[in-house]
């Protein structure tokens, strides 16, 4: 989150205290935030591990999930980096995209406008219904998505579980 300085006068005395603004949604900052959120879910925490998600990494020890508001670009703007760790799906990146060369067979990356995220965060909707009405767009390995429909309901769910400002588009 980035701190903003709030100034206010009391009784002619200036004061100023810091106040948390929430970072712009899909960006590195909301990455940052999410994937700590992630962390704290044990659906995907758990699910994701006993699905076999976790497994399919090509090796690399990791599967990454980028993410943007096609509404703002066409390009991720936001990337979570998922490994296994103590027998748990843990985010272990979230920022900025870092990854260049996704692997298509083990990589997602997913693009919806901003009043869809939205509106899937508040849990208006799953990704099956999304993804059937265009409203969430999505590269990746579609066999092994459609296996874990559950815990990536709490994946969208996360978009509005962490603090956002969906009033501007995140910075390139």
């Amino acid at each position: 989150m980035r701190i903003l300085t709030l100034a206010a006068s009391f009784a002619g005395m200036a004061i100023a205290a810091p106040v948390l603004a929430a970072p712009v949604l899909m960006s590195g900052d909301w990455g940052k935030d999410a994937c700590a959120a992630w962390n704290e879910d044990p659906v995907l925490t758990g699910k994701l591990v006993d699905s076999g998600w976790m497994k399919n990494d090509k090796g690399r020890g990791f599967k990454v999930m980028q993410v943007y508001r096609s509404d703002c670009g066409d390009t991720p703007t936001a990337e979570m980096r998922i490994s296994l760790k103590d027998g748990k799906a843990m985010c272990v990146y979230g920022g900025a995209p870092e990854t260049a060369a996704l692997d298509s067979g083990a990589d997602y990356v997913m693009k919806a406008t901003t009043a869809r995220w939205i509106e899937m965060g508040k849990g208006e909707y799953g990704p099956m219904a999304a993804m059937m009405f265009g409203r969430l767009g999505f590269e990746g390995p579609k066999l092994e998505a459609m296996g874990n429909m559950g815990p990536f309901t709490n994946f969208l769910l996360l978009v509005g579980k962490v603090q956002s400002d969906s009033g501007s588009c995140p910075a390139k």
